[in-house]
């Protein structure tokens, strides 16, 4: 277990958190707000308020939370805890996303808070995505100081991932303004469950995302993950018609979603609805969160999955959580001359020629410089 999660465990476990009054102010800090009013609800009567930023449409009594955690009906109006307020703020390699046709090599200002509106099972990072964003304290970030920090730390892009950038909306698309205006390109890493306006929206700010494709049919996605399949399709295929570079990734668990048959069912929609260059990335599982019973995949799982993708006619595929493997890095699709080797996060060679072959002078889609 990490530093941060253990000290956020801590923290959770232990208490000792400062009162705030219902206005919402926190004492102990000058000119900031545990409380910020959020965006994308409606009033209905009797003070309750519904939430309309992601498909759970959550009806809020005063004093209630929605299903994230992060979402409060106070006096009749919805506040986010999260505005301000990052449990996890650092450089990572842009790799790590994954993101492996852009900007290869750089680094990525990584940023996330408390808070989710799934419930995945396996999910890695469930010690700060499950928390109550309200029973946590971490310090106070205005959007300026985390574009500040991105551009004095040498990165190239600001990363909005690990939890659920959704949950963190209006912190997210205040930072996404600034960087815009400092010609700070932004990236996300999300599980796709939100609605169609508040997505296209900050689709306005986001140079590329990955997505979690995390199974392709509802009985895995409502018993895995507490959501839903078609509302994932849906924002992957907003994102494409929004001009915002798409990558993909699939988490292979063994009995769960590793039937042939669906995974190239699932390969076929995406080259026919995305198109065959978008990049796919199949992940080892390993045991975690609730499935810690399970095994992990499979090598062989995921380089049959790989082949499926190939034969479906995807162009990039790559193989995830398995150290140093030939499958992490980029071959041409045309000519399969290497063009980028990887080792874990690392970048050993870049070969790619302003966006080309350097041999065939097939074109490479990607964000390259």
């Amino acid at each position: 277990m990490s530093k941060l999660k253990i000290i956020l465990l801590l923290i959770i476990v232990l208490g000792g958190l400062p009162a705030f009054s219902v206005r919402g102010e926190w004492p102990a800090k000058k000119n900031d707000t545990r409380y910020s009013q959020a965006l994308y609800w409606e009033k209905l009567k009797d003070s309750l308020v519904q939430c309309r930023l992601c498909p759970r449409l959550c009806v809020l009594k005063p004093g209630e939370k929605g299903f994230c955690k992060a979402r409060k009906n106070i006096k009749g109006k919805l506040f986010t805890l999260t505005y301000g307020y990052p449990v996890a703020l650092h450089p990572d390699p842009i790799e790590k996303k994954p993101l492996f046709h852009v900007y290869p090599g750089s680094d990525s200002y990584s940023i996330a808070t408390a808070g989710c509106n799934l419930r995945c099972k396996f999910c890695q990072n469930w010690e700060i995505s499950q928390v109550d964003a309200e029973k946590i304290n971490p310090d106070f970030k205005k959007a300026s100081e985390i574009v500040r920090r991105a551009k004095t730390s040498g990165c190239k892009t600001i990363a909005f991932t690990y939890t659920e950038p959704t949950i963190f909306y209006e912190y997210m698309l205040e930072i996404s303004k600034i960087a815009a205006n400092e010609d700070m390109p932004c990236v996300m890493h999300s599980a796709g469950y939100i609605n169609e306006k508040p997505l296209r929206r900050i689709a306005q700010y986001i140079k590329a995302a990955n997505i979690d494709l995390k199974g392709f049919n509802d009985k895995f996605y409502s018993s895995y993950c507490n959501g839903d399949l078609s509302t994932v399709l849906r924002t992957l295929k907003i994102l494409k018609e929004e001009g915002v570079w798409i990558e993909i990734t699939n988490l292979i668990i063994p009995g769960a979603n590793d039937d042939e048959e669906e995974l190239k069912k699932m390969c076929n929609w995406i080259k026919e609805n995305l198109g065959a260059e978008v990049p796919l990335h199949f992940s080892r599982f390993f045991p975690m969160h609730r499935l810690i019973n399970l095994s992990p995949t499979p090598v062989s799982t995921l380089l049959k999955a790989k082949k499926i993708a190939r034969d479906c006619g995807l162009k990039f595929v790559y193989v995830g959580n398995v150290p140093r493997n030939i499958h992490e890095s980029t071959y041409c699709p045309n000519c399969n001359k290497l063009l980028i080797k990887r080792v874990g996060y690392s970048i050993i060679e870049n070969n790619i020629e302003n966006g080309r072959c350097p041999r065939c002078g097939e074109n490479i889609p990607g964000l390259w410089q």
